[in-house]
């Protein structure tokens, strides 16, 4: 009896064994389509050197400044990070047109807000880097990369620098201003200021944001105008490039009375190591303007340039 009962349960097992597996059904490949996100997908790291909003503010340092060759008041205006109007306005017995070599300017500290009165919180946008150059006169470039994460344009973008020891005590501070007056949507361009001498080699920066407005959508002040055909060619060091290109309106916008083209150096990093706004006059509706300028390194080598443009009828 037992071993009839061992000989059924082998026969069992031995069938159980030899039955075949279910089918198991193999998916079919999905091919995965990369989509656009309403965020940027690379997460943010706040710099150093950037400062609450609320931190008190050093008092702006107050400087003149000697007329170079070759420079104008729009040059100087754009190196110190203060309008045209604003430097004339603070130096009403020079004549723009006429600055001969030698003459003393005075530079506005903050012509945002020059009496020190509390200003309407800032449109919040994204700070990507703070990058400061020391130069051969031993003054200092700052440049603040800014980001518009929205879909409108941002107008009177501001930050203040202030430059510390290594004792944090306050060396010099000033307003650091975009290249146009606006931040065109989902683009970068740098706020920048000039510390002219006596800069220490070792001077750190820090940033506050000051101010940012984000205009509404078709804003009658700036046309819509494009920028094609850039040409880069950059010298062989990577500390100069020579530029040119066209913009252009289309035939349904108003007519342009004045132009500026705004170009910022890259090192192979991603750091801004140069900026440089181009002027220009008027554009008929459906036309163009050719530019030619030319952009130079502060500090590594350049390996690109991008570009942004403000047309204002």
């Amino acid at each position: 009896m037992r071993r009839a009962f061992l000989l059924s349960t082998f026969i069992l097992l031995l069938l159980t064994a030899c039955a075949p597996r279910p089918a198991v059904s193999t998916p079919e490949p999905v091919d995965l389509l990369p989509y656009l996100t309403a965020t940027r997908s690379t997460p943010q790291l706040t710099p150093d050197g950037l400062v609450a909003a609320e931190t008190p503010l050093p008092s702006p340092t107050p400087f003149t400044y000697t007329v170079q060759r070759g420079e104008t008041i729009s040059s100087i205006a754009l190196k110190f990070g203060v309008s045209i109007d604003d430097l004339i306005a603070a130096n009403p017995d020079v004549q723009p047109n006429i600055m001969s070599v030698g003459t003393i300017l005075k530079i506005p500290s903050n012509p945002n807000n020059p009496t020190g009165e509390s200003t309407p919180t800032p449109v919040p946008f994204t700070v990507e880097q703070i990058e400061c150059y020391p130069t051969s006169t031993n003054g200092m470039w700052c440049f603040v990369l800014v980001h518009n994460d929205f879909y409108d344009f941002m107008e009177n973008v501001s930050a203040q620098v202030t430059l510390v020891d290594s004792n944090s005590a306050v060396i010099a501070s000033q307003t650091a201003l975009l290249p146009l007056n606006i931040l065109p949507p989902n683009t970068s361009l740098p706020l920048s200021v000039y510390f002219p001498p006596e800069i220490p080699i070792d001077a750190k920066p820090q940033v506050q944001v000051l101010t940012a407005i984000r205009l509404l959508p078709d804003d009658p002040r700036y046309l819509p105008a494009t920028v094609n055909d850039t040409l880069v060619q950059i010298d062989t060091d990577g500390h100069f490039a020579s530029i040119t290109g066209d913009v252009r309106l289309p035939a349904e916008s108003n007519a342009a009375t004045q132009v500026w083209v705004a170009a910022v150096a890259y090192d192979d990093s991603g750091r801004v190591v140069g900026v440089k706004r181009w002027e220009g006059g008027g554009i008929q509706p459906g036309g163009s303007l050719s530019f030619d300028m030319t952009v130079a390194s502060l500090g590594g080598v350049m390996t690109r340039v991008e570009f942004a443009v403000e047309a204002r009828p």
